[in-house]
């Protein structure tokens, strides 16, 4: 998540704290701690997962590497610099680091299950360029019991430190069972009260702890879905987003949560504080989160009438044999791309796709090549109706792969006829400046980027010069 409004020194104290989470993978939370197996990919069956780090190809690595000084100095002046609150570089206060790294941490999380009515579900998680990462998540696609056919899923997006999000990730679903509004019958009014209720409990359990130990700057955002035989709940604190494509198109989606929003700002007024900057007091970017206690302290006011306000948002939207698939994903992927645009890549991607961890890291890619300073995290639902692998999908994309590995070589030929080597930001200007038919909607040239890149190194072997006979050995 952006920075917002803590010293940024805050977070180097919690790296402190949490030496053995960053940046080491961490497993999802499942309430009840049982051993994950395998399914085959988007399989109906009983309740299973698989979780997992991958590391990004080796050209990929080496594109970064080659690419820093420039990718660096347009990181750390573009959107984490004086336009989002923080000092230019030459300003910058020795003391405090800064958030952002010389290179992004590209390894990524990837976790997958299912359900036993139907749902398939994946996982795909990033640190990118941000100094730390402050993403949890909870998948829990079978609840057991008498809601054996009830779901629950959500992301946490920290700030000013991991703890506030490790916590709720690990509390949250708890305390909204704990209420006793989550019952069989699935009344959508008792359900809704629950949820609301677990939040509030949540945080009020979350101060306690916090004093104790030292967490008080801290906070995240939340944004979950309880999925019932009948309904889908939706629950957003913060601006993490939710969003639920239905036969081709955006059903719905949560609404993020900011400062400068008519209703948000009233309350936080009226408790006291200012808008400025878009921020609370020209420092906190979200108006709702779990935790951020130094913004909950104003006196006969009730916990959902503070400055920030654990209150979650709740939505219910009756399920439809046309839903395809529901995201819930970090600002990391919505500060970049729209909730249209990620439908519809989506959307294109199920067609070539047979392993959900992998269209989640394509569209974790897609937002990184898109500029994205922050974690990353996605969690990819896919219902019954989602779209199938499609013969004619793969002969589209292998027929567009081809394509860019032409143009690739055309270009590189090009360029070498000039006398010079070409470098890899030589031939993505140009690439970028041509007419690509039949890019995957959504996602442009961006999306197929490792494709390029990998066609520009094959490049670069073909035309390495081969020594003498006789010469390079010992």
């Amino acid at each position: 998540m952006e920075p917002r409004g803590y010293a940024d020194a805050a977070q180097a104290q919690n790296q402190n704290q949490n030496q053995n989470h960053i940046p080491a993978p961490r497993p999802s939370q499942d309430h009840r701690g049982r051993s994950p197996t395998r399914p085959p990919p988007r399989m109906r069956a009983m309740r299973t997962s698989r979780k997992g780090s991958v590391e990004m190809p080796a050209f990929v690595r080496q594109l970064v590497k080659e690419t820093e000084k420039r990718v660096s100095s347009f990181f750390k002046g573009g959107r984490g610099g004086a336009a989002e609150g923080e000092p230019a570089e030459g300003e910058r206060e020795e003391a405090v680091p800064s958030p952002y790294l010389d290179r992004p941490v590209l390894d990524k999380l990837t976790e997958e299950g299912c359900a036993r009515w139907g749902l398939t579900y994946a996982l795909g998680s990033m640190q990118g360029w941000r100094a730390n990462m402050e993403d949890f998540h909870n998948c829990v696609p079978q609840l057991g019991g008498e809601l054996a056919e009830w779901s629950f899923f959500a992301v946490f997006d920290g700030h000013a430190g991991s703890s506030v999000a490790q916590y709720c990730s690990q509390h949250l679903l708890g305390q909204i069972l704990t209420t006793g509004g989550i019952r069989q019958e699935d009344n959508p009014e008792k359900v809704k009260g629950a949820i609301v209720e677990g939040f509030l409990q949540t945080d009020k359990h979350l101060h306690s702890v916090a004093r104790r130990e030292g967490w008080e700057r801290g906070g995240t955002t939340a944004v979950a879905s309880l999925i019932s035989p009948y309904y889908i709940y939706f629950a957003n604190c913060g601006d993490s987003r939710a969003v639920l494509c239905r036969s081709g198109q955006v059903c719905f989606s949560t609404e993020d949560h900011k400062p400068y929003s008519p209703l948000e700002k009233e309350r936080i007024e009226g408790a006291g504080g200012s808008v400025s900057l878009q921020r609370i007091n020209g420092s906190l970017a979200v108006s709702r989160a779990l935790g951020d206690f130094g913004y909950k302290g104003a006196e006969n006011r009730a916990a959902c009438q503070q400055m920030v306000s654990p209150e979650p948002e709740v939505f219910v939207v009756e399920r439809s044999p046309g839903d395809e698939f529901l995201v819930l994903a970090c600002d990391g992927v919505w500060d970049i791309i729209s909730n249209e645009e990620l439908c519809a890549f989506i959307h294109n991607r199920l067609r070539v796709c047979t392993d959900l961890r992998d269209v989640c890291a394509q569209v974790i890619d897609l937002c990184l090549y898109k500029g994205s300073l922050d974690n990353i995290s996605i969690i990819l639902l896919c219902f019954p109706g989602a779209p199938q692998l499609s013969a004619e999908a793969l002969h589209q994309e292998a027929e567009l792969e081809d394509l860019l590995e032409s143009k690739v070589a055309e270009i590189y030929d090009e360029l070498c006829a000039t006398g010079e080597e070409p470098d890899l930001l030589s031939v993505l200007t140009v690439l970028a400046s041509s007419v690509i038919p039949g890019l995957p909607p959504g996602g442009g040239i961006q999306s197929k980027r490792n494709c390029i890149i990998s066609a520009y190194y094959q490049q670069r072997e073909t035309y390495k010069p081969t020594p003498p006979n006789g010469l390079g050995g010992s």
